[in-house]
């Protein structure tokens, strides 16, 4: 039976920080067995609530309007009254599901609304109980070797205060003991080397790293992206491979693609005429397509970057917070040395960056901003952690993705023409439609069918499901995906 939200008593064993502090709303909230839909999607309620918030705010990539009031568990509500099967979760951004009641808990506590009343410049005037908040909400689960957290606002902004990290390392790396020297103080206020130094950060062709100004440059999946900013023309980019479905029948060449992006990477490194302060990777590029690579790829990128004397940070906004079967990603590669920074948002519900002392600027104010975070976000963060940690979701990860994908593996030899290079690891997995147009297509009869999903790149189709996905949610969306790809065969190769 599909795992039902629970009611009050069973929230109120959660309730060890919330002071008590009943949720209201979730006694009544019991998970669908299925989805319900009685109107298209979009409806005719969310067209004009999109028109009405178009008066106000560029509403073109709405899909529809949520109703987050009546959407529990695995399922999001719209405004028509339709409930959706959400297996694309605010674009990978909702670890435990909707109105899960440990997560209202903490946000109704007494802790909660200090918080938001009281909003704190972290870096002056921390809360006395700061540490403890870090402690239980980001280090309990952090990276093997990354001892501190600089918490953020989101993800482009953890990337963007890595690389400042990043710099500023370099820099003092290069000027050794001494201090910053008067020219290297007064060109700084003209955009001027020495003070202003052009030094790189290095991405991968098709990766995406945010779209504030300096994660933007590092950030190549798409030009829309980029157009009419400008950019860092110095911060060059290696090639990511490009491989081949399915795997076990593309060994050889997979590993010869490999082998050449390794490469490429190096001879930039090496050669390059700015110095590299740090390489930024992703370990699925989410945005660019659900591109993969093999852990032995990654492992010899932590050995280039290491030999090289070149930072690795490591982007796990998208795969973090345990979609891909580990609470990260990268803990699947099997690295001798960890990562240099670890980036984190989306499925935490707080961002921010993990590392080393060694990447502490040498002077405060250096890496820093008013708000430094958040610690409402902070505090939701920690119910998150305690949720799946207290009900092994990484495990149920695990589970729930190899029985999903041992179903789709035969549906793309069914329908190869519109299911192919089905991929993953965890709940975190994709396939490619042929064409845009018909993984447009896919996509709108899905949601007329009560399953909510999303692309990436040109032609993936990406599972972002909650990590509370369980085996009868994806007997659901198996029902009506095939309903879909059946209704889509007959339609393009109709047979005589």
């Amino acid at each position: 039976m599909i795992r039902a939200i629970r009611g009050a008593s069973a929230a109120a064993r959660v309730a060890r920080r919330a002071g008590g502090v009943q949720a209201r709303g979730v006694s009544d909230l019991a998970e669908p067995s299925e989805p319900h839909v009685a109107t298209a999607v979009p409806g005719p309620q969310s067209a004009r609530v999109l028109q009405e918030l178009g008066q106000l705010q560029d509403t073109r990539a709405a899909v529809f309007a949520a109703d987050y009031e009546k959407s529990v568990g695995n399922y999001i509500a719209d405004a028509d009254g339709n409930v959706l099967l959400d297996m694309y979760c605010q674009i990978a951004s909702i670890p435990v599901g909707y109105n899960n009641p440990r997560v209202l808990r903490a946000a109704q506590g007494p802790e909660m609304a200090r918080a938001l009343a009281n909003r704190p410049a972290l870096g002056v005037f921390p809360p006395r109980d700061w540490a403890g908040v870090l402690r239980d909400a980001f280090m309990r689960v952090a990276p093997r070797g990354l001892d501190m957290v600089f918490t953020t606002a989101h993800g482009s902004d953890a990337n963007e205060l890595a690389y400042k990290a990043a710099l500023m390392h370099h820099a003092r790396t290069c000027r050794g003991a001494r201090a910053a020297s008067e020219r290297e103080l007064a060109s700084v206020m003209d955009n001027q080397a020495p003070g202003a130094p052009d030094v790189a950060i290095l991405s991968f062709s098709r990766g995406f790293h945010g779209r504030t100004f300096g994660a933007l440059s590092t950030t190549r999946s798409k030009a829309l992206h980029k157009l009419d900013i400008p950019a860092f023309a110095s911060w060059p980019r290696a090639p990511f491979p490009q491989l081949r479905y399915p795997l076990d029948k593309h060994a050889g060449e997979n590993a010869q693609e490999e082998k050449r992006c390794v490469e490429a990477l190096e001879r930039i490194l090496r050669t390059h005429p700015v110095p590299v302060a740090a390489v930024i990777v992703e370990p699925v590029q989410s945005e660019g397509g659900d591109r993969h690579a093999s852990a032995e790829f990654f492992r010899a990128v932590r050995s280039v970057t290491s030999e090289c004397g070149v930072l690795m940070i490591v982007d796990e906004v998208q795969t973090g917070c345990g979609a891909t079967g580990s609470f990260w990603a990268h803990e699947q590669w099997g690295l001798q040395a960890p990562p240099d920074m670890v980036t984190f948002s989306k499925k935490m519900q707080a961002a921010g960056f993990y590392h080393t002392r060694a990447l502490v600027p040498d002077q405060a104010y250096r890496n820093f901003n008013t708000w430094l975070g958040d610690p409402p976000r902070a505090l939701i963060a920690r119910a998150i952690v305690d949720e799946v940690l207290g009900q092994g979701l990484v495990a149920q990860v695990r589970a729930t993705g190899a029985y999903l994908l041992s179903h789709l593996q035969p549906l793309a030899i069914r329908y190869h023409r519109l299911v192919q290079n089905v991929r993953g690891a965890g709940t975190f997995l994709a396939f490619d439609c042929p064409t845009a147009e018909l993984r447009a297509e896919l996509l709108h009869l899905l949601r007329q069918e009560g399953v909510n999903m999303g692309g990436s790149g040109e032609l993936a189709v990406r599972f972002r499901p909650m990590l509370t996905l369980a085996k009868p949610h994806v007997n659901v969306f198996l029902t009506r995906l095939e309903s879909v790809l059946n209704k889509m065969d007959q339609k393009h190769w109709p047979r005589a």
